[in-house]
């Protein structure tokens, strides 16, 4: 892949600092490279206290004045922008939905999509700048013609591209992600931010949701969808325990089924389906969460919709593998096939296509197929 300079001549740079350390350096070095940089954090709760406290979220106080000395220490103007109305609304709110109808959300991926590349960047275009900067590992190519692709980071350990398949064209073309055409080992980062003198260096990583702030995700579930007893049944339909909220419960889930009676083959079992009309969980065997083929809604493309059927290759989770896939849009829908057979996917997850490095788009799963009898 030849890549070209995303862009030549200094511009007007809004560069989002969430207080850790990828976007200090990549708001740096962004002003490093001539461009005019302001930096900006977001306010994404209305009680800052009620998120993450100590250095693992971002979007605590102690997040924002880290983001504010970062600025200072690299010579741009700072502001703090309150966007947690629409946080709330667009991410926590849907989050929320998404469980309680027995789905599976990725809210970074939703943030990504509604705050920073929805609400930044339009705020960012109606002040004047001409890109919003974040500390993304992922690579914007721009081609001959002056169109833009998304492909992943340089280095496949760290690329970030799945939770940013949902941009679009126009998206992509005031997007800048200075960290994503570097192979540079995370501890270089760090060492990079401490030779420009930031204070982040050393800070931890977030790797949790952000708005929960003891990591507890049922339990916060529980505090807003309240709690309600139901039945875990077999795939026949054989009650085997109770719970207190189906929306407790993750598609290829393990651990804390507490179920009291072993399988006849004295294997685990996992969950197969989560029903929030019935309040019912079903467990089963392993092999019975292998999926075939699913059907993905709202699809969004990185440039031009595919046109007829194509094989490519297929994320499902953010930090997992690729597996190759055919895909088709019809009726507005994307129809997956698998080469061979997937497990433990469940709908409200999404699933990003590429061609080689290039992100082409993402759709959010509604359905699956499994590879054997049912579905799931």
């Amino acid at each position: 892949m030849t890549h070209t300079p995303q862009r030549s001549r200094p511009l007007r740079v809004l560069a989002a600092m969430s207080g850790g350390v990828d976007s200090a350096v990549a708001a740096a070095r962004a002003a490093e490279a001539g461009h005019d940089v302001t930096g900006v954090h977001l306010a994404l709760s209305a009680n800052p206290q009620s998120f993450r406290t100590g250095a693992r979220g971002c979007c605590t106080i102690e997040d924002s004045r880290d983001a504010r000395r970062a600025a200072d220490v690299i010579g741009i103007p700072f502001y703090v922008w309150d966007l947690a109305d629409r946080f709330r609304e667009d991410v926590v709110e849907d989050f929320v939905a998404e469980y309680e109808a027995g789905r599976t959300p990725n809210p970074c991926l939703r943030c990504n999509e509604k705050i920073k590349f929805a609400a930044l960047l339009d705020k960012a275009l109606a002040l004047g700048f001409d890109a919003v900067c974040t500390g993304h590992y992922a690579q914007v190519v721009t081609l001959p013609d002056g169109t833009r692709e998304l492909h992943r980071a340089s280095d496949m350990a760290k690329d970030q591209s799945y939770v940013l398949g949902v941009l679009d064209d126009k998206q992509l073309a005031h997007a800048m992600f200075p960290l994503g055409d570097t192979v540079t080992t995370k501890d270089e980062i760090r060492a990079e931010a401490e030779r420009r003198g930031l204070a982040v260096a050393k800070k931890p990583d977030s790797h949790d949701i952000c708005f929960i702030a003891d990591g507890d995700t049922q339990g916060f579930l529980a505090d807003r969808l309240g709690r309600s007893e139901g039945d875990i049944v077999d795939e026949s339909g054989n009650r085997l325990g109770t719970h207190e909220g189906a929306y407790g419960f993750t598609i290829g889930q393990r651990k804390g089924l507490r179920i009291g009676t072993p399988a006849p083959d004295g294997k685990p079992r996992y969950v197969l389906d989560i029903s929030p009309v019935t309040n019912t969980v079903t467990v089963g065997p392993a092999d019975a969460l292998d999926v075939s083929a699913l059907t993905a809604i709202k699809p969004r493309w990185c440039g031009v919709a595919p046109t007829g059927p194509g094989t490519y290759t297929a994320q499902l989770r953010a930090h997992g593998g690729e597996t190759e896939v055919t895909a088709e849009l019809v009726d507005g829908r994307l129809e997956v096939s698998f080469a061979e057979p997937v497990r433990g996917v469940a709908p409200g997850q999404a699933i990003v296509l590429y061609d080689g490095t290039r992100v082409v788009g993402s759709a959010t799963i509604a359905s699956t197929r499994r590879a054997t009898a049912g579905v799931a």
